[in-house]
């Protein structure tokens, strides 16, 4: 006897935003919402949650308060149809933590760290959803051979609603924008 394994029906149905706002935050995790369908990545290793979390703290040190960073929640980008992204590291307005769900206009930066697997969805799809929904900055954060992690750093263009490139850090990042940040990543 073979058993096979049967899909839940909401994965084959579009998702509206009024329903994905009802279900819990435990049915929210580790699932993103692109054009009202439930989409799942491949998931993170402990080592990329580990560098993510990292590089959130250091970004929250950094940004004053005016500014939070935090890991792996909603960002809705748009209402209809429904697309829900859930960065690595975002950084947002102080002022919105209370606020469900956070909006792009929110935000000051979304961070998307490569995974295995995330390649494309994170240099190509996820980059050109993030522009198109106005947040200023996006990082890449990529695994080099050597270990150390290199960032590949974005900052949107308004008229035209894409990212042109920023910097490129290899070891220690020493950003000036959205504000100064440094950080050793070879100690990440």
């Amino acid at each position: 006897m073979t058993a096979e394994r049967v899909a839940p029906a909401w994965t084959h149905t579009r998702i509206s935003a009024e329903q994905y706002d009802s279900w819990s935050e435990e049915q929210c995790a580790g699932i993103e919402i692109v054009d009202g369908m439930v989409v799942t990545g491949p998931s993170a290793s402990k080592r990329l949650r580990r560098l993510a979390r990292l590089l959130a703290n250091a970004l929250d040190a950094a940004a004053g308060p005016d500014w939070n960073a935090d890991t792996d929640f909603d960002v809705r980008l748009r209402d209809v149809p429904l697309t829900n992204r859930r960065p690595d590291v975002t950084v947002y307005r102080a002022e919105t933590i209370d606020l469900t769900p956070t909006r792009p206009e929110h935000v000051l930066l979304v961070v998307g760290v490569v995974s295995p697997g995330s390649d494309t969805t994170d240099r190509s799809v996820k980059a050109d959803q993030y522009a198109k929904a106005g947040i200023p900055f996006y990082w890449r954060v990529e695994q080099a051979a050597t270990g150390v992690p290199i960032v590949y750093t974005y900052v949107l263009d308004p008229a035209i609603k894409a990212y042109r490139d920023g910097e490129m850090f290899t070891g220690m990042v020493k950003a000036a924008a959205p504000f100064s940040f440094e950080a050793d990543l070879g100690a990440l």
